[in-house]
């Protein structure tokens, strides 16, 4: 008698096709919690981007917001000597660069009509691949309250009356 030694073709289809079944159910999966924690970085980002314009606005009074992202970060100077105008510091190098989890950042102060400073600002989020990176857009304006474009994803918000036009985030 013939003692057999190893698996037979039949055997190893098996496994192949119970790991195939198994990664076909796994993987939509995985990429549902990506997009999902990359929505909640870009969600949390604008908020922080929110109260980095805050901060701006009291730290330059004379500026009001910030005219644009990179007067928030740190700039080409990496802080070395010391937070100015055109790069407070506030913000990190990552999210100063405008892209961070997927998604492109955007916030800009404007005088709303009135001259100088800011007096308005807007921080919104896009993702860089709709439907890969996230789905919805991201925005606060002057009154800090997160809004949600329940669109595709696809422009940035890139004035205050865009983003006053999303419903509030719940």
């Amino acid at each position: 008698m013939r003692h057999q030694k190893g698996f037979s073709l039949i055997e190893l289809l098996i496994v192949v096709a119970i790991i195939l079944i198994i990664a076909a159910i796994a993987i939509p999966n995985l990429l549902r919690a990506k997009i999902s924690a990359d929505e909640s970085s870009a969600a949390a980002s604008v908020r922080q981007l929110s109260t980095a314009q805050i901060s701006y606005a009291a730290a330059y009074p004379l500026n009001g917001y910030a005219a644009n992202l990179s007067a928030l970060g740190p700039g080409s100077s990496n802080c070395s000597s010391g937070p100015t105008s055109d790069n407070a510091c506030i913000v990190d190098n990552v999210l100063g660069s405008g892209f961070k989890s997927g998604y492109q950042f955007l916030s800009v102060g404007s005088a709303g009509g009135s001259g100088n400073p800011n007096t308005q600002f807007v921080s919104s989020s896009a993702p860089t691949s709709p439907g890969v990176s996230g789905v919805r857009n991201f925005c606060t304006i002057t009154d800090g309250v997160l809004r949600i474009d329940p669109g595709p994803g696809t422009a940035i918000a890139p004035d205050v009356a865009t983003c006053s036009a999303y419903p509030i985030a719940q």
